[in-house]
């Protein structure tokens, strides 16, 4: 596979009607590994959650752009993000969720480092003198990567190249306007665990409203007429305003806000008083791990059962997502899916602004991509 205008052609004919990405774009190992290289390393990559780093010393192995990566909190409180390997021979320092103390010692041959990431013993590595001529431990610390913590929300740009966060993601942040984010807790967690689909299905999926009335109807009684997309810069989604007389208590039939950041972030606004937020992880072209974290914006409590209530619903609700997505996946090996099938114009835009972006990031040179920048 080559990321070439023939493999995109039929995705960038001019016309009213378009073509959505090509079958390669969900079932091709070098295309991941193109997006690896530039839209998972050039941008701010959501990768996991504060809450779940609560005391000095917690650290978490996240794999991103299929780069292994450490989140850390300090002495301070403060999050950091290293490159998940030791300075000496490179070894994985972090293989699973843990607190690791005051300083962090790898398991090999006991280089230390210290919660800011810093070397502070390196035993015996010039023999009895322990340091050799011309060593400086000052100068072999983890590798730091650039992180941005956004209330509970972790994000790193492993190329240290993109906006500062805040101006990345203003057009977002314009959409969630009147959220006390003080306020917010997290009350419940679902794990789908993995998804046999391609990372990108669960974000197409989540931000077009065309499907709900016919995949949800069990779960939600919003009418397509009253919902609409929302194209804005890094920001994609769609959204639905319902009358008190359409809104149903215990459903999805609430006034809600579908809304991604590029590439990967994913957030639901439910109104007056939830949020949902999910981690989506790609483990290869077609495999995908999923998890998302329920919050209260009002400060409330919920009871056990309320909060058992709101997992059932979410998860039957993302249950018909995920058959709908793998089928989509499973879709992409008909000769059929090669130019990417037809995209509505009107409730379909927002995916065809995400996948123009996909293309742009995988098919543009470092040069060009410099220029745009």
């Amino acid at each position: 596979m080559s990321n070439n205008t023939i493999e995109f052609s039929a995705f960038f004919e001019q016309g009213a009607l378009k073509h959505g990405l090509p079958a390669t774009a969900y079932n091709d190992e070098q295309f991941l590994q193109a997006e690896h290289d530039t839209l998972f390393t050039d941008n701010w990559v959501f990768v996991g959650f504060a809450h779940e780093l609560a005391q000095p010393g917690d650290a978490q192995p996240v794999t991103v752009a299929g780069k292994p990566v450490l989140l850390i909190k300090n002495a301070q409180g403060d999050i950091g993000a290293f490159h998940n390997a030791c300075s000496h021979r490179c070894l994985k320092l972090v293989d699973k969720p843990m607190n690791v103390g005051a300083m962090l010692c790898c398991p090999y041959h006991a280089w230390t480092y210290n919660l800011d990431g810093d070397l502070c013993a390196a035993p015996f590595f010039g023999g009895k003198e322990h340091h050799p001529e011309g060593f400086e431990m000052s100068e072999h610390g983890l590798n730091p990567i650039r992180i941005a913590v956004w209330h509970d929300w972790i994000f790193i740009n492993l190329s240290g190249d993109a906006p500062a966060f805040i101006d990345y993601a203003a057009p977002l942040i314009r959409h969630l306007a009147g959220i006390n984010f003080d306020q917010a807790k997290p009350v419940a967690i679902l794990n789908f665990g993995e998804v046999s689909c391609n990372w990108k299905f669960l974000i197409e999926n989540f931000i077009e409203p065309y499907h709900v009335q016919f995949v949800h109807q069990t779960t939600t009684n919003q009418p397509l007429e009253d919902h609409y997309t929302i194209v804005d810069d890094v920001c994609l989604g769609s959204a639905v305003d319902l009358d008190d007389s359409d809104q149903v208590e215990g459903s999805l039939s609430v006034s809600s806000r579908y809304l991604t950041l590029f590439p990967n972030f994913i957030i639901g606004r439910y109104f007056p008083d939830q949020l949902g937020v999910y981690l989506s992880v790609p483990v290869d072209s077609g495999h995908t791990t999923q998890k998302r974290v329920i919050y209260t914006t009002e400060g409330q409590s919920l009871s056990a059962q309320e909060v058992e209530d709101l997992k059932k619903l979410w998860w039957d609700v993302h249950k018909e997502d995920h058959a709908i997505c793998e089928r989509m996946q499973l879709g992409r090996a008909s000769p059929v899916a090669k130019d990417g099938g037809l995209l509505s114009p009107h409730w379909e835009d927002s995916v065809r602004a995400f996948q123009t972006m996909i293309a742009t990031a995988v098919t543009q040179d470092k040069q060009t991509k410099q220029g745009v920048k």
